[in-house]
Formats: C-alpha cells, structure tokens, sequence
C-alpha cells in the first residue's frame, strides 16, 4: 500500500512539474509599428499558439506607427488563447502612441524603470507642419468653477464650442480614438480616465506613476526579473477563462524576425517602395518605346509590382499617384508638342506634389525625406527626357526585332523541300522569350493572389484568374 502511495505521488508530482514547465515566446518589437511589424507579430502570436507555449512576452520599445498596423496587433492580443505580456523595455524605451494602445490591450502591462508611455493623440489630427494649432475644446461649467478663484485670467478668450466643433475630422478622430482606448481600458480593468487623457490631452507618465494609477500592472528591470514577478499570478484571459503563470523552469523561446519578415520591411519602407514605382515605371517605358530590350520591361514589371504590393499595405493617396504619373506624362509630352517648357515644368511641378502627397500619414518614420523627393524629381525629368530621346533616335535605325530581323537570319531546315517547309531560325532567342514572358505572367498573379489573399478576399473556381486579368 505504501508502495502503491509512493508511485501515485510521484506520478503527481511529475504532472505537475510537466505544468509547470512549458514555453514562453519572447517576441521583440523595437521602432516604428508598420506592416512588417505586424506582421511579424501576428505570425509570432500564431506560433506561441501552436505550440501552446504558457504565455507570450511582448519586448516594446516603440515611438508610434500606422493606425492600421496597431489595430492589427490589438485584433490578434484580443483573440489570443494564451496570455500576452507587454514589457516595455530597456530603461530609456518608450510606449508612445500606438504603444500605448497595445499596453492597454495586453493582458499584464509591465514597464521597466526610466521608461514612458502615453501622448496617444492621432498625428495625423494635428495638421501639416506650419499650420495653425488646434482650437482647445471648451470649458465647461465645473471647470469655470474650479479655476475661477486661483487661476488668473487669461488675455485671450476662451475658444467658443463653435470654434472646437467645426473641424469634424479632428472630431472624429479623438473621439474614435478615445472610445477605442476606453474600451481596452475597461476590457483589462486599467485606468480609463487617464486612457482617455493620454488620447484627449496627449499627455504621458512615467513607470512609477503608472503603476501606482493603474495603468499598468508590474515593474521589471529584465526579463528575468519579469519572469520571477509573474510567477503564481492568475490572468484572464477571457471571460470564462483564467489562467495561473507559472514561469519557475520555464524555457524562453525567441522568435526573430526571418527572411521573410525582413523582406517585407524593406520593401514596405515608404522611400523603398516609391523608388521601386520609379524604378517600374521607367523600365516599362524604355521597352514601350525601344520593344525588344526585354531587360528594361522585365525589369521595370518586378519592380512595379512590388511596388503595388507594398503599396497596398501603406497609407498610400491616390491622387499623389495620379499626379506622379500625370508629371511623367507631361515632361513626355514635352518632346513632342511645342510649349516653350511649361508641359516640363508643370510635369516637373505635379511630381513634386504627387510625391509629396503620396503617403497619406503624419507618423515621422512613413513620410518620404524632402531631400529625397527633390533628388528624384531631378533624376526623373533628367531619365524621362533621356529615355525618350533615346528611343525617338532608335526609331531612325533599322529595325533589329520582329518579323524585320529575321530577315538574313541563319536558320536550319528541318526538311527537304523546294519552295515550301519548315526551318528552324532564332530558337534560342524564341525560347528564352517565351520563359521571360511566362514567368513574369505566372509573378503577376501571385503577386495579385497574394494581395487579393491580404485583404481576404480568395474567389472560388476560375473567378480569381478573372478578377486578375
């Protein structure tokens, strides 16, 4: 019996240790949110549940980024069936803007000392730089009487609800904002009024005065450090459902951004993806206008349709695009219509403008450099007018492809014959051709099946070979 007694401990004894242990996915976020943050994110939460790692430790240091890409983020926390740990860290870091957002979403919220969050008003309702500042939103009566002993009086009268209402957009953009927040806030039990504030009045805290209103829940020096305070801690991670953390011989797993990851980084990079338009839209028209280069064409279809992709992912204005292209059209036009330089100028003028227009954000980290701007809209009208040029002058030379080259060309009969057969002439050129043209038909659509897969919209049957011609 004893015997007995002694095998049913110890065989609890293993179950429980066998709880104890498991994984804990460490996945690090440092800079601007983008696609290619969330991205990696997303896939690294999919990860940690499919190998039902304990819980997942998000290391965040962070100036803001895209609404889109955060909102992503916050979707995937929300859903997750394992707890998801923010850690705001090392000491200097920061969860600003849209940090702040995905703090309030997570499940335990731990920031380490000399870090901040907070000022997570939207940007893009503060205007161009240069313009004027924002009307602030009226007092109220309390607040009258709050300040009317103390506070001296101001030399400028207060703005009238007039004045604060009348920009709708700035409206709705702090309103959306901060019922978003508010909503996360009480979703995790955190500090809503605060929440609020940081989105209202852009205002930001320290560590220690987070923790100590309620807006966040630990202070950490490392990862370990948060491990040790995390042990034995019960979270909810939904409704019916909480879950104790037990992080005494837990294994650390690492997930670092791959390949693929990386890839998507760059080419999502705002002065990346527009110069590999450029790049696109250049190369299609040196072959348009000298067909037969190929290199230029295959070239120029890559770069433009990476572009695209990378361009569905970005808060890209359409009308920048349509200016961009118009200026192009304009500085051609330029060879052939006589008009003392004002189609060049004016194409050169929409480029600027196009260009300027072309990401349609306020975050820092996703406009394009003015530097950059002005060097390439040199460098276009300069390549524009030297690639037409370059064609108009290849134009008076004899023709060297199609049905014109083959005359004079070596072939070899494939039979005897008088005046009618079969011979062989130009295969390795038809060939090559053929596996150019087909592989980047075949790269068209997947690159079209993989925004269309993006976006979720995956058409039945023949409907996705439709949609895409």
């Amino acid at each position: 019996m004893r015997l007995l007694f002694c095998l049913l401990l110890l065989l609890f004894s293993r179950v429980a240790l066998a709880a104890a242990d498991g994984q804990v996915v460490v996945l690090d976020i440092s800079g601007a949110i983008g696609p290619a943050t969330a991205d990696y994110f997303i896939r690294g939460i999919e990860t940690a549940n499919e190998q039902d790692a304990q819980f997942i430790v998000l290391r965040m240091d962070t100036p803001g980024g895209l609404d889109s890409a955060m909102r992503d983020m916050i979707k995937e926390i929300l859903g997750s069936r394992i707890p998801v740990v923010t850690f705001v860290h090392p000491a200097g870091a920061r969860a600003a803007s849209a940090g702040t957002y995905i703090l309030y979403a997570s499940h335990v919220a731990v920031m380490s000392p000399a870090t901040n969050l907070g000022a997570a008003t939207p940007i893009a309702i503060g205007g161009m730089p240069g313009s004027p500042k924002p009307q602030e939103q009226p007092a109220t009566e309390k607040d009258r009487d709050d300040k009317s002993a103390d506070a001296p009086k101001a030399d400028a009268p207060k703005a009238t609800e007039k004045d604060w209402m009348s920009d709708a957009t700035r409206r709705k953009a702090v309103f959306d904002a901060a019922a978003y927040i508010r909503g996360l806030a009480q979703l995790r039990g955190r500090n809503a009024e605060w929440a609020e504030k940081a989105v209202r009045e852009a205002v930001s805290l320290s560590a220690e005065e987070a923790q100590r209103i309620g807006v966040i829940d630990l202070i950490a020096t490392d990862l370990d450090d948060l491990l040790g305070k995390l042990d034995g801690r019960e979270v909810k991670v939904d409704e019916d459902e909480t879950v104790t953390l037990r992080t005494a011989d837990i294994e650390v797993v690492e997930i670092q951004p791959d390949w693929r990851n990386r890839f998507l980084a760059t080419i999502t990079s705002p002065s990346v993806a527009y110069l590999l338009m450029l790049i696109g839209i250049y190369g299609l028209l040196l072959e348009f206008y000298n067909p037969g280069t190929l290199i230029p064409g295959i070239a120029g279809a890559i770069c433009l349709l990476t572009a695209l992709y990378a361009f569905q992912m970005l808060p890209i204005n359409y009308v920048g695009v349509a200016l961009i292209l118009l200026g192009i059209a304009f500085v051609i036009a330029e060879l052939f219509v006589t008009s003392y330089g004002a189609l060049g100028a004016g194409g050169a003028i929409a480029f600027i403008v196009g260009s300027v227009m072309l990401i349609d954000t306020e975050v820092p980290e996703f406009q394009l450099p003015l530097g950059l701007i002005i060097g390439v809209s040199v460098l276009s009208v300069v390549a524009v007018l030297g690639i037409v040029g370059m064609a108009m002058k290849a134009r008076e030379r004899a023709v060297v492809s199609g049905v014109e080259e083959l005359v004079g060309a070596e072939g070899e009969a494939l039979e005897d014959f008088d005046a009618k057969g079969w011979i062989r002439v130009m295969y390795l050129d038809a060939i090559c051709s053929m596996v150019v043209y087909t592989a980047v038909t075949a790269a068209f659509y997947l690159l079209g099946a993989a925004v269309l897969h993006a976006r979720g919209e995956i058409p039945a049957d023949n409907k996705m070979i439709e949609i895409l011609s």
